[in-house]
């Protein structure tokens, strides 16, 4: 385990329970931070040196949660090392580092994965079924509210602090082929505070579709919602409601029958209004989730869920943001994926 500093903690807790890992080591530059999280557990060897760290012939995997802009470097010494890669979000600073992180671990054959926390919670991966299963019909929007009255950061705005969780959510519960293929981004800073506190991101899906993201630091209450409509399904998940996170609700609207632009007016719209049910889904620790399908991804050699592309692809709406705002919150491609390497499991 690399970095014991706020998320470090959460990280060393579940991969202690998991049964198939033996936690060597915790690495942090803070002596006393990799005390506290190590405790009485003798088994487990504290330093503040990578390099004791990547010399241990026995460590198979490194789990790096520390400062972003020391993600890939660290993630790509790890990978050089032979070793497979668990990085905390964001999966590096910018797309060209991510990358080659995922060239790196697909011609070592190794796992590569981000985590991306929110995905292995049990509503989305839920409403991941849903939409993947078709049960849900074809996706027709995405609303993603995400807001709070919190700390203005130093370093990034409000689009690089809180919309990667909405972006990695969405990039994980569409088909491949609805991915966003273009974003238009508003934003603004009515308190002064040299970056974007308030921002509203549109991304274009592949099959038309819109999905709208809110963030916001400036509000007086916490929201955490999203709706998706879906042509049989609609979904509403309130991550702030412990008793009924997810409803899921047998309504929509559809065209009566098929038509043509010339009898588009005189269309009839048909209102579907049935049952609304709330799934019990269970409170399993979304991170419990995440460390798990790390270790089965390692141990099968498989590409797991959230690999390093997932992170790539959220970077590259990232970075298309600014280009938006530039341009007045006009519509931006975003970049498209290097064409992928031919060999090993986690590009």
């Amino acid at each position: 385990m690399i970095g014991a500093g706020y998320w470090g903690p959460n990280l060393v807790r579940n991969l202690r329970g998991h049964p198939d890992v033996d936690l060597r080591w915790v690495c942090d530059l803070d002596p006393e931070r990799t005390g506290r999280v190590v405790g009485r557990y003798a088994l487990t060897r504290t330093t503040d040196r990578l390099d004791d760290v990547l010399s241990d012939p026995a460590v198979d995997a490194v789990v790096i949660a520390t400062p972003a802009a020391t993600h890939a470097s660290l993630a790509r010494a790890c990978l050089d090392s032979g070793r497979h890669v668990l990085v905390e979000k964001p999966i590096a600073c910018d797309s060209a580092d991510a990358d080659d992180l995922i060239a790196k671990a697909s011609a070592a054959g190794l796992v590569l994965m981000c985590d991306h926390t929110y995905c292995y919670s049990p509503v989305v991966r839920h409403l991941r079924e849903l939409i993947h299963s078709d049960v849900a019909g074809e996706v027709q929007y995405l609303d993603s509210v995400r807001i709070n009255l919190g700390l203005v950061q130093t370093d990034v705005d409000v689009f690089w602090d809180l919309a990667p969780h909405d972006l990695s959510i969405i990039d994980f519960i569409v088909e491949p082929e609805l991915r966003p293929i273009a974003v238009a981004a508003q934003g603004s800073d009515p308190v002064g505070a040299g970056r974007t506190c308030v921002g509203y991101l549109t991304l274009f899906l592949g099959n038309g579709a819109l999905a709208h993201v809110h963030v916001n630091w400036l509000s007086p209450t916490k929201v955490r919602t999203m709706i998706i409509g879906g042509s049989r399904q609609m979904m509403v998940w309130d991550d702030l409601n412990p008793s009924q996170r997810l409803s899921v609700f047998d309504r929509g609207v559809a065209m009566a029958e098929p038509i043509d632009d010339e009898r588009r007016r005189e269309a009839l719209v048909s209102y579907r209004l049935g049952d609304m049910r709330a799934p019990a889904l269970g409170d399993g620790e979304a991170l419990q989730g995440v460390v798990a399908e790390f270790v089965g991804s390692v141990r099968s050699h498989r590409r797991p869920l959230t690999d390093g592309e997932s992170g790539a692809r959220v970077l590259r709406i990232l970075e298309a943001i600014p280009a938006s705002l530039e341009r007045g919150g006009a519509a931006v491609p975003i970049a498209p994926a290097p064409m992928p390497a031919p060999v090993g499991v986690a590009r």
